[in-house]
């Protein structure tokens, strides 16, 4: 999970991965929700909330823990009696083209149900109420437009690929923009509209935001990459889209590797088939390096070992170094080894930094990256927040 307090209080969250046994009191397990809940504003009720939460897409990595932590349904009906202190969702951030896509091409689980039938239950009552009459815990932004009309009649809540959004919770505040470049929409009458969106199902229809954050009375003090779990055809066709035109809106202070320090986000060959011989994909490469002076690469993964199986990647690893420097790249899994905190900066006006936890009296917007110590998985990433 990734969390982003601006310098105006607000708070948007980026994923979340909380293990079942982070709930249990005899699990050597990092207690990643309740981190989480300390870190979050109350609001008159007692409630904890986010003024926005993105799910890029729903691999089970990525919204693990949302029914045990969240609240889920109208705001009027928050249980007061449950023990569980759910976090309130002020406004969602969701893509339809995962869940739409993903259910023709993979299992969704119970959570990634859970959250697109909330998605649904949001967008239903916009539908009914207007922007006047959804508010906080009723609110959701569509990320990217939908095909076959889908979106049509809701406009007001839509964002296209390329435009900004400016407001979190609709509120205005002039705290940070953030640029959409995916998902990618598929016009269905182009030559290659089949083929793209067979490529755009599970992982490849993740949401990639690049923000531009405030801090200190300073525009653009940092600049923010996520990109969910998107692979090299993702980034291959972004950077050909923008390349020449739009380079800028890839750079970043920090980034968050894409997929878990994945090979195959970098790269169309095998490493099991070619070892060191592989090619690193130029495009993807470029929209990926797009690095600002002095700028962080942080892979959520496991510790990066060259006999683990990607991912996360040795090979990837090396090449984000490239981009950036040793000293620069941070694995989110050894970073808790060695200090047992969250990987969080703190953004003033020279731009982010390391910082130790965010002081009660915030005096910079901030960001925040974590792991939790799991037993290793098959997947790139144990636990994040």
């Amino acid at each position: 999970m990734a969390l982003i307090t601006l310098d105006n209080g607000q708070n948007i969250l980026i994923d979340v991965n909380i293990r079942a046994a982070a709930d249990g009191e005899d699990e050597d397990v990092h207690d990643v929700a309740q981190d989480l809940k300390d870190r979050l504003p109350r609001d008159d009720d007692d409630r904890p909330y986010v003024d926005a939460f993105l799910i890029s897409h729903p691999d089970v990595d990525h919204v693990s823990g949302l029914r045990n932590h969240f609240h889920l349904g109208p705001p009027d009906e928050y249980p007061d009696d449950d023990g569980e202190d759910r976090i309130l969702i002020r406004e969602m951030w969701s893509s339809p083209i995962i869940f739409r896509r993903a259910s023709s091409q993979h299992k969704l689980g119970d959570d990634a149900k859970a959250w697109a039938k909330e998605a649904r239950r949001r967008v239903a009552l916009f539908r009914k109420e207007g922007l006047e009459g959804t508010g906080d815990g009723d609110r959701i932004l569509i990320l990217g437009k939908d095909r076959d009309g889908k979106t049509d009649g809701i406009m007001e809540i839509v964002k296209l690929q390329d435009e900004l959004v400016t407001a979190a919770n609709r509120e205005e505040a002039g705290q940070f923009e953030a640029r959409l470049l995916a998902p990618i929409y598929v016009d269905p009458d182009q030559e290659d509209a089949d083929k793209l969106i067979e490529l755009l199902s599970k992982n490849n229809s993740s949401v990639i935001l690049r923000f531009s954050i405030n801090a200190d009375g300073k525009k653009d003090a940092c600049r923010f990459l996520s990109g969910g779990d998107a692979g090299v055809e993702i980034w291959d066709r972004l950077w050909r889209r923008h390349k020449g035109k739009n380079e800028d809106w890839f750079s970043y202070d920090v980034m968050e590797t894409p997929h878990h320090c994945s090979w195959r986000t970098l790269s169309h060959d095998r490493w099991s088939e070619m070892g060191e011989d592989v090619k690193v994909s130029k495009d993807a490469r470029n929209a990926l390096s797009q690095t600002r002076d002095g700028a962080h690469i942080v892979a959520s993964c496991n510790p990066i070992k060259k006999e683990e199986p990607n991912p996360p990647h040795e090979r990837a690893k090396r090449e984000y170094v490239s981009m950036t420097a040793s000293d620069r790249f941070t694995c989110t899994e050894e970073y808790w080894e060695k200090h047992s905190r969250p990987i969080e900066f703190s953004i003033t006006h020279a731009g982010p930094a390391f910082s130790h936890r965010v002081a009660a009296k915030k005096v910079a917007a901030t960001i925040g990256i974590s792991a939790i110590p799991t037993v290793a998985r098959g997947h790139g990433a144990r636990g994040r927040r």
